[in-house]
C-alpha cells in the first residue's frame, strides 16, 4: 500500500472526533443533491455500538476514513461479521456497508482493500456489500435505478457508485426491489378484487387492524407469522415473545393503526402487513440530529398534522401453507375500507426490499398493483478469486 500513501490516507474511525467525520461524510458526498436525506446520526451510532448492538458478541466491526492529499476527506466504509449469519453461506460470508465515495476507482479499492484484508484476516472467505451490520431492512444495497428521494434508512447514493463496485471485482449477488403502489380508491389491480373478495367473504377468514389496547396480543401474533414466513430464510433470525413486544412498543408512537393489518384463519394468525409513515419526510430536514425538538417535532407532525403522504411496507408476510390464497389481496381490500375514509392522508405506498429471488413475493405484490419503482443491488465478492460465483437461490 505504500506507493499510494503519498496521494490517499487511511484512517481507521478510533476516535469520537472521526466517527463524528464519518457520519458526516454522506453530506459531503451528496452536497447539492436535492434528493438526499441525511440519516439520523443514532441510527447510524447504535449499529457501532457494542453497548447497543449484540451482534458484538460473537462479531466484530471496523470503519475506515480515507484523505485525499489535499487532507480532505473522500471516502469512508465500514466492515463487519456476525458468525450466526456468516457461516449460513456456502463459504464464510462478512459484510462492508457504509461506504461512500467520491468517483475515483483507487480511492474506492484502498476501502474495498481495507475491508477484504481485514475480513480475511478474521478467516472469512467473501464479502457482501453495502449491507448493514444489523438487519437486512435497513441501510442494505446499491441503488442502481430509481434516484428518487430515499424512503427512511434505505440507501441512497449516487450513480456511479454501481461502477465502482463492479470494476472492483463485486457480483450481483441479488437485487431488492421497492415497489410503488398507488392509495387512491380504484386504483387498484383487478386481480385483488377478485381474488381477494373470495377470501374477504369466506366467514373463517378475518381481517383485523392493530388495536393498540391489545399490543401484547398483536405482538405475539406477528411473532408467530413472522417465525413461519421468514425465519426460514437464511441470516434471518426468529423473533422472540419479548423481542416482539418491544417492537411493537417502539413502533407505536410512529405508527397509525389503520395501516397495520393481520388475517387469521379459524382464528389462528397467517399473515400481517405492517405499513408505516415515511418518517425521512418529516426527518430530512434534521440534518441528522435527533435531539429533543427535532423529537417533538416528528411526533407532532406524524399525529396531528399528518403531513406524510406516503406509507412503507415495513414487513409483509404470508404462513407458506396461505401463500397463494389470495390472503394478501384480502388484506389490501380490508385496508382499501380505511383508505376510503375521509380523514385518510395517505396517496402511495412504497414496498421495500424485495428481493429477486424471491418471484411469489414479487408476484404477490404485482397483484396488489406495485410497480418496481427502485432497485438496490447486493454483490458478493469472493476472496478466492477462482472460485464459481453464483446468485443467491430462488426461494418458493
Amino acid at each position: 500500500m505504500h506507493h499510494m500513501a503519498s496521494r490517499y490516507k487511511l484512517i481507521e474511525v478510533s476516535s469520537k472526533k472521526h466517527a463524528k467525520d464519518f457520519l458526516e461524510l454522506p453530506s459531503i458526498i451528496n452536497r447539492g443533491d436535492k434528493n438526499f436525506i441525511r440519516p439520523l446520526d443514532e441510527d447510524i451510532e447504535k449499529i457501532f455500538d457494542p453497548k447497543q448492538n449484540k451482534r458484538f458478541r460473537k462479531g466484530n466491526a471496523i470503519r475506515w476514513l480515507l484523505k485525499d492529499q489535499d487532507d480532505n476527506f473522500i471516502g469512508r466504509i465500514a466492515a463487519f461479521f456476525d458468525p450466526a449469519t456468516a457461516l449460513k453461506d456456502e463459504q464464510p460470508t462478512g459484510g462492508c456497508g457504509f461506504f461512500d465515495c467520491v468517483n475515483d476507482q483507487k480511492a474506492a479499492n484502498i476501502l474495498f482493500n481495507a475491508a477484504k484484508n481485514w475480513l480475511f484476516e478474521n478467516d472469512l472467505k467473501a464479502m457482501d456489500g453495502p449491507v448493514n451490520f444489523g438487519s437486512r431492512e435497513l441501510f442494505w444495497g446499491c441503488l442502481s435505478d430509481g434516484f428518487f428521494e430515499p424512503n427512511y434508512n434505505m440507501p441512497y447514493n449516487q450513480p456511479y457508485y454501481r461502477e465502482l463496485f463492479e470494476k472492483y471485482g463485486f457480483q450481483n449477488y441479488f437485487n431488492q426491489y421497492t415497489y410503488h403502489v398507488p392509495l387512491t380508491a380504484g386504483d387498484m389491480d383487478e386481480v385483488v378484487y377478485t381474488t381477494g373478495k373470495r377470501v374477504k367473504d369466506d366467514p373463517d377468514y378475518q381481517f383485523d387492524i392493530f388495536n393498540p389496547r391489545k399490543l401484547e396480543k398483536y405482538a405475539e401474533d406477528f411473532m408467530i407469522i413472522f417465525n413461519k414466513a421468514w425465519a426460514i430464510f437464511p441470516g434471518v433470525r426468529p423473533f422472540k415473545k419479548k423481542q416482539a413486544i418491544l417492537m411493537f412498543k417502539k413502533l407505536k408512537p410512529i405508527s397509525d393503526k389503520r395501516t397495520m393489518i393481520f388475517a387469521y384463519y379459524k382464528s389462528r394468525p397467517i399473515a400481517f402487513f405492517l405499513m408505516i409513515p415515511d418518517l425521512f419526510q418529516v426527518t430530512r430536514k434534521f440534518n441528522g440530529k435527533f435531539n429533543l425538538i427535532n423529537k417533538l417535532r416528528l411526533l407532532f407532525f406524524v399525529k396531528y398534522l399528518r403531513r406524510n403522504t406516503r406509507l412503507i411496507g415495513q414487513i409483509f408476510g404470508v404462513v407458506p401453507e396461505f401463500q397463494g390464497k389470495g390472503v394478501a389481496a384480502g388484506m389490501i381490500l380490508r385496508f382499501e375500507k380505511e383508505v376510503a375514509k375521509p380523514n385518510f392522508k395517505y396517496t402511495d405506498l412504497e414496498m421495500n426490499w424485495i428481493g429477486d429471488f424471491n418471484p411469489g413475493m414479487m408476484k404477490m405484490v404485482r397483484q396488489i398493483g406495485g410497480k418496481i419503482r427502485k432497485t438496490h443491488i447486493t454483490y458478493r465478492y469472493l476472496f478466492d478469486r477462482t472460485k464459481a460465483f453464483s446468485r443467491a437461490k430462488r426461494v418458493g
